[in-house]
């Protein structure tokens, strides 16, 4: 996957940003993407209190990564495509629970994922 000029930033997403609806909430469209694996990484959930988030995702807990002691562990999920304002816009959809930072992918490329802060 090349990072086209349209959508140059490449979202690692395992949680609700996969969700048709929420993708057509913060971007207004819905993503392509292909599947891969963070490395290294494990998931929990984190409950979720935002009224605006719970709204548009339906769901009261979201998965939630964190970097493990177990170099076997991974967390599987999809890379997007996205504009610099559509990162913005997951960026302001994320609470405060979540921060970015940019991680290698199974497949060799890197993207933007949230983790735990």
């Amino acid at each position: 996957m090349t990072p086209s000029t349209e959508y140059p930033v490449l979202l690692f997403s395992y949680g609700t940003l996969q969700d048709k609806a929420v993708q057509l909430a913060n971007f207004g469209r819905e993503l392509a993407g292909q599947a891969d694996q963070m490395l290294g990484y494990s998931q929990a959930w984190v409950e979720i209190t935002d009224p605006q988030v719970l709204a548009t995702s339906g769901k009261t807990h979201h998965p939630i990564v964190s970097p493990s002691n177990n170099a076997d562990d991974s967390v599987a999920g999809m890379v997007f495509q996205i504009s610099e304002a559509e990162l913005a816009a997951a960026d302001a959809y994320e609470v405060a629970d979540y921060k970015r930072v940019a991680v290698p992918l199974a497949s060799g490329l890197t993207a933007w994922v949230y983790v735990a802060v």
